[in-house]
């Protein structure tokens, strides 16, 4: 796979593919070959990206990142074809690279890359996007998390752009259950997990009684609720998290009561979950 096929292939716009471009000629590919190949590993992804973005130096719209990361990608390809896990799920698991620049754009006007410190997940084989969700491969302590004690859990990951539909949430989890079965099986029985504005016991007085997110919440026991947790302003309402309430937007139903709820003192946070099971 060349970079050309995989920017046409998770749908990178014309502007985007002309920078990356510009930042390929910039960065010398033997600099940076090391760090590209850390990159594709989960043991090593974290201090990989940690390293780049010090070699980088200040980079305000991160196409030098955005380019590493994609080679690491492309290279990664060989990876999945060599454990047959479809092309789909390839181009799936890398279109959150575009989908988080078009979310930038959405906040703040201007379309870059900010996500490089999340990203080195989809390019170490850590996050699978399957079906509507991501799957991301975790070990943990199991201490006080409410996590597998086994020391592995799935965490899950809801894309802004996934079809939230019970039906479709549950053909993700079936799915996901299989992939892990015949290609990750020391995951299977493993605790899903999830740590999200979307389980916020708020909602239940925001939302009617068939939304969808209330279905998705039926999933999971909770965990623990954490009322100072703002990542609803940028999920729910595309804004900074230090946004005036005045100014947020109220162009749906949840945004409107979600709003005058917040202006009323109330507090959405988040909530962390685990899954009663994966197929409840």
């Amino acid at each position: 796979m060349t970079l050309q096929e995989l920017y046409q292939g998770i749908g990178l716009l014309p502007e985007d593919i002309a920078r990356l471009e510009e930042a390929e000629k910039e960065i010398p590919i033997e600099e940076v070959t090391g760090y590209i190949e850390r990159l594709t590993r989960p043991e090593t992804a974290a201090e990989a990206y940690d390293s780049l973005k010090e070699y980088l130096g200040e980079e305000k719209e991160q196409f030098g990142m955005l380019y590493c990361q994609l080679e690491a990608a492309r290279r990664l390809h060989r990876r999945y074809a060599k454990m047959r896990i479809p092309d789909k799920i390839f181009f799936d698991t890398m279109k959150c690279f575009p989908r988080f620049m078009a979310e930038c754009r959405v906040r703040n006007g201007k379309r870059y890359f900010d996500r490089g410190w999340w990203t080195f997940r989809q390019v170490s084989m850590r996050i699978f996007r399957i079906g509507a969700l991501e799957y991301e491969l975790k070990q943990t302590t199991g201490e006080n998390s409410g996590e597998s004690a086994a020391g592995r859990a799935v965490g899950l990951h809801i894309p802004s752009d996934a079809d939230f539909s019970p039906e479709s949430v549950e053909r993700s989890l079936e799915e996901a259950k299989q992939f892990l079965a015949e290609r990750y099986p020391d995951f299977c029985g493993a605790d899903y997990v999830c740590d999200s504005w979307l389980l916020s016991p708020a909602l239940k007085e925001l939302l009617p009684e068939d939304s969808h997110i209330l279905a998705f919440q039926r999933r999971f026991e909770i965990r623990g609720v954490d009322l100072e947790d703002r990542g609803y302003m940028r999920w729910l309402f595309a804004a900074r998290d230090d946004a005036a309430i005045e100014t947020l937007p109220e162009d749906t139903r949840l945004r409107r009561a979600a709003k005058t709820y917040l202006a009323a003192g109330g507090r959405i946070g988040a909530a962390r979950g685990t899954l009663k099971d994966p197929r409840a």
